[in-house]
């Protein structure tokens, strides 16, 4: 459920399409007036890769049924930070502590923010076989 109103009704197609595979903390940043590259940026978050990349693919098997295509994607491989550029919207799919590191939400922190309700989650099902929720093994050292 959208917790205000979007400012671009296009947006709609986008967060249901994230809300799909059940993501994280789906953070709406509206960067009109700020960047010439894209409008806003759709932020949303997996406990593992795995569900990282399940969000990815499912963002373009619902859109694509709407007859909208990525520009580009960046990150499929690593399911760690995955980039999916369709134009006016840039969605970025991190892995929570991938996210947590590069804090997009601090770089553009003049940004006006829409928060967008999670749906509810009871267990992480997305874990392969042997994969840690909060195994940060491949994610970049932080330096305090």
């Amino acid at each position: 459920m959208i917790v205000q109103l979007l400012p671009d009704p296009s947006l709609d197609l986008f967060v249901h399409a994230v809300q799909g595979k059940k993501a994280l903390d789906i953070l709406i940043l509206d960067l009109r007036g700020m960047t010439a590259f894209t409008d806003f940026f759709l932020i949303c978050s997996g406990r593992s890769s795995r569900q990282v990349m399940a969000i990815a693919d499912h963002i373009q098997d619902e859109l694509r049924k709407n007859h909208i295509r990525p520009l580009g994607i960046e990150g499929a491989g690593s399911g760690h930070w995955i980039l999916l550029d369709f134009d006016h919207v840039v969605i970025h799919v991190f892995y929570d502590p991938v996210r947590r590191f590069y804090n997009l939400e601090g770089l553009w922190s003049d940004a006006p923010r829409i928060q967008i309700d999670s749906p509810e989650t009871e267990s992480p099902e997305f874990l392969a076989e042997g994969e840690d929720a909060d195994d940060t093994s491949n994610v970049p050292a932080y330096d305090s």
